[in-house]
């Protein structure tokens, strides 16, 4: 089915962390498309190291989150920017978050690389002319609102980015700057997909889910191109929850 919805982002310059796959490769594929330019980063020395990922459309870094140094070196290298989507995060194998040293891992990755990556750019956006102004996005989850009992730092870190979009929002908004995070509910990427194909672990999702269906990342991708759109200039601060309404508990 086409998407009847076309945003144009000609000339806004985009910064997807995490954007070699996934969500994030969903999400950079679609501000390309609006017309953005779109940078993502990867943990791998350059894009040709990703075979089976055409990344031909966005300009690539290597990063590491847990390398703060290199995150604040390349939001300083930066011409511009109008858009960051914090989306790049990984969860320690199972049952690693229990350790003092896999929790602080956990929430390294992903609630203070985020953080600090948008604390860098902070100059950058407030300088940004973009229509309906700058934006912020974080990827949150799920694991935002409900426990998991394998993912403590994950779930802990997710419930952060949320929190974070609150804080964002209430204090950049004085520098012309939106915040907002999405709670991406289960979506099929290289990382969950193997679920689908197990019926005790897909089922009880399928059968909880009123849309009856995994999420994808153009999904998620169009929930980002809309927060970060003119139509959505009076939304700041919140968590936009794209799950198929697993969340509703039916």
């Amino acid at each position: 089915m086409q998407n009847s919805v076309t945003y144009n982002y000609a000339g806004a310059r985009v910064l997807v962390t995490g954007g070699t796959s996934g969500i994030g490769y969903g999400i950079a594929s679609a501000f390309a498309e609006a017309g953005a330019t779109v940078m993502i980063t990867g943990t791998r020395s350059g894009p040709q190291d990703y075979k089976d990922t055409d990344l031909a459309a966005f300009e690539y870094r290597q990063l590491r989150l847990q390398d703060t140094d290199a995150i604040l070196a390349l939001a300083a290298s930066l011409d511009g920017l109008d858009i960051l989507v914090n989306n790049a995060g990984a969860s320690m194998p199972a049952g690693d978050e229990w350790t003092h040293e896999g929790f602080e891992e956990s929430v390294r990755v992903n609630l203070l690389s985020a953080f600090h990556m948008a604390r860098a750019c902070l100059d950058h956006l407030s300088n940004s002319t973009l229509s309906g102004g700058a934006s912020v996005i974080g990827i949150a989850s799920l694991t935002s609102f409900f426990a998991n009992e394998m993912t403590p730092g994950y779930g802990a870190a997710k419930a952060g980015i949320a929190q974070m979009a609150k804080s964002m929002g209430l204090t950049w908004a004085r520098h012309g700057i939106r915040a907002n995070a999405i709670a991406a509910g289960l979506t099929d990427t290289r990382m969950t997909g193997f679920m689908k194909d197990i019926p005790e672990m897909n089922q009880p999702i399928i059968d909880r889910t009123p849309l009856q269906r995994w999420g994808q990342p153009a999904d998620i991708a169009g929930a980002a191109l809309y927060l970060c759109s003119e139509q959505a200039s009076f939304v700041t601060g919140q968590t936009l929850i794209v799950d198929g309404g697993y969340t509703l508990g039916v």
